[in-house]
């Protein structure tokens, strides 16, 4: 199992000497993601392609720390594509996500994308029209999970009614247009069936067996060669464990049996989060403590418009406090004093909340203190709500 402490010393140092007016601030280790990421890529069969999956962390010093460890990484709109494109020039490009617009699809044809992801008919037709060279592509399929994993996973992208992918029934239509005259420059790679988020290794290569299986199935009933499988994401984050990790090296092995059975075929997986989660820090700090009606409350510079995750997760995102010492003002400093305390932001919400009743720390919580809060590498500046009541952009730290 691959473990990492829950704060480098690199990360609390650099909090240490912020100035108030630089919080909040995102702080990324970029030597832990490298290290971390290597430790990823060392656990799967060389046969497995890993391909960073660009929405988690879109940060151009992410996607360069990766470089030298990921495959490629998978894009879902046309400002990643381009983004993506500047920050790691080269690298291998797979392009998916529902909803592909014309102008999108010209530029990745023109932006030389190696993969596209076809979500539908008409997006194949649409492809088609617009493809002036030889495009390998993946048809994405909303295949059925059982009833077991669909209740077990926080997010599921299929298995069940969703706008993701293709439904199986139509899937002989797809084949039939591709074997056409107007598909002529389109060649059908594979399958790409990316099912659910949140789920734990045993679980995942479930689902990886399934979707192989699947796709061997529809090869030998057609007669037609599918060399490439892409099992998707959703690799399991757990926030109430900062310590836990998905079992990458039980994964790596569970795929190298999958890959024993079907000797020439290449599988390829596209993790986000569980990359990059661990590698970032939102640090702020405590601007006041506060008691209403038998709670307490921690007002905290920043908050849910800067790391929407626990919001939009609901959970409580886990953080480190770095006491500071000194108080400026003449008057008694606030301080926590009950047993449990809820640490919220500025907005004008009650949902502006990052942690909920949860154990006040050993050491104190008081105005004026330091909060780091833990694997913000992932899903939290980049899907917040920054303009709400224009508060100030974080900054943005990359340590080596």
């Amino acid at each position: 199992m691959i473990t990492s402490t829950m704060i480098t010393s690199t990360i609390r140092d650099h909090i240490t000497v912020l100035h108030s007016d630089e919080l909040p601030a995102y702080l990324y280790d970029l030597s832990a993601l490298r290290k971390y990421a290597a430790a990823v890529r060392a656990a799967l069969p060389a046969e497995v392609e890993l391909y960073y999956a660009a929405k988690a962390n879109p940060e151009s010093g992410i996607l360069a720390a990766l470089s030298t460890v990921v495959t490629g990484y998978e894009v879902s709109s046309g400002g990643e594509l381009t983004h993506v494109r500047k920050a790691v020039p080269g690298a291998p490009l797979a392009f998916g996500g529902p909803g592909k617009t014309s102008d999108e699809i010209t530029l990745a044809v023109e932006g030389g994308v190696e993969r596209i992801h076809v979500e539908s008919e008409h997006e194949l037709r649409l492809l088609a029209a617009r493809a002036t060279r030889p495009m390998d592509v993946l048809l994405r399929v909303n295949l059925p999970l059982d009833a077991g994993t669909l209740h077990a996973v926080p997010l599921a992208m299929g298995g069940r009614p969703t706008p993701f992918g293709i439904d199986p029934a139509r899937i002989d239509a797809c084949l039939a247009l591709l074997a056409g005259p107007e598909c002529r420059r389109l060649r059908l790679r594979g399958i790409h069936a990316h099912l659910a988020s949140g789920l734990d290794a045993a679980a995942q290569l479930t689902v990886a067996q399934r979707i192989v299986d699947w796709t061997m199935h529809l090869a030998r009933r057609h007669r037609i060669r599918l060399d490439e499988v892409n099992v998707g994401g959703g690799m399991a984050v757990d926030y109430a464990d900062p310590a836990a990790r998905f079992d990458w090296t039980a994964f790596g092995a569970g795929l190298a049996r999958i890959l024993d059975r079907h000797p020439g075929l290449r599988l390829r997986i596209e993790p986000g989060r569980a990359l990059t989660a661990y590698c970032g820090w939102y640090a702020t700090e405590v601007l006041d403590v506060k008691r209403s009606h038998g709670e307490e409350f921690a007002i905290l510079r920043g908050g849910t418009h800067h790391l929407r995750t626990p919001a939009a997760r609901g959970h409580d995102q886990p953080f480190t406090v770095l006491p500071v010492d000194a108080w400026p003002h003449p008057w008694p400093r606030p301080a926590a004093t009950a047993d449990a305390i809820t640490l919220a932001g500025q907005l004008c919400t009650p949902k502006d909340i990052l942690a909920r009743r949860v154990p006040a720390p050993a050491s104190g919580l008081r105005a004026g203190d330091r909060v780091a809060f833990a694997m913000a590498g992932a899903y939290a500046w980049n899907i917040s709500h920054h303009s709400f009541l224009m508060h100030p952009r974080p900054g943005t730290h990359l340590l080596s």
